[in-house]
Formats: C-alpha cells, structure tokens, sequence
C-alpha cells in the first residue's frame, strides 16, 4: 500500500489533491505547507512556498497516478516519490482499496 509523497506550489496544491482524488488516482491526499531549500539550473533557492503532498494510493493505481499527475503537474520536473507502507491498519488499507478502485461502467456516475 503506497503513499506518494508529491512537492508542488502552493497555489497549485489544492487542484492537484482534488484532481487525485476526484479521479480516484488516491483515497486521501493530505496538504501541508512547506518552505524548500534547493538548487535548480545552477542556482539556490531559498525558503520558496510550496506544499507537500501525501497520497494513499494502491500498487494498481500507482503507475496511473504517476503518469496523469506527471501529466498535469505545473513543475518541469515534479516531485512524485513513492513510500511502500509494509505495516498498514487493514481497515485503513481496505478503505484505500475501496476508494481507488476504478468504477465498473455499469456502476459508473453520470453527470
């Protein structure tokens, strides 16, 4: 049972985890505020806003998340790192596997 650990701007976050969520690319996404340190093209940045990303996924959805949200991703190069969870809560483990679980076109929502 995976988390991804996603860095992204701040002003981008909340449509990320929404997008993911919404797609059932992951059960939960939690957001957390963050200053980071890093160097890029040969220069330091300092203390820039951005926000991590945790999402609880499956290793089914895994390769799908990866590849839509590197899709949507405002960066160039974006953060997208995946945590493998070998100790889960097995409540929490069978939510996840409810929650990303693709729709079958006969249970599917119209809209």
């Amino acid at each position: 049972m995976p988390t991804v650990y996603i860095t992204a701007p701040r002003d981008a976050a909340r449509e990320l985890a929404s997008f993911l969520v919404e797609e059932r690319l992951a059960a939960c996404v939690n957001v957390v505020d963050c200053e980071s340190f890093y160097r890029w093209d040969g220069t330091v940045h300092e203390g820039d806003d951005e926000s991590i990303l945790l999402a609880k996924t499956t290793a089914e959805r895994y390769g799908d998340l990866k590849t839509r949200l590197e899709a949507v991703h405002p960066n160039d190069v974006p953060c997208i790192e995946r945590f493998d969870e070998a100790d889960v809560l097995d409540s929490f483990a069978g939510w996840i596997d409810e929650e990303v679980r693709e729709p079958s076109p006969e249970n599917s929502e119209t809209t």
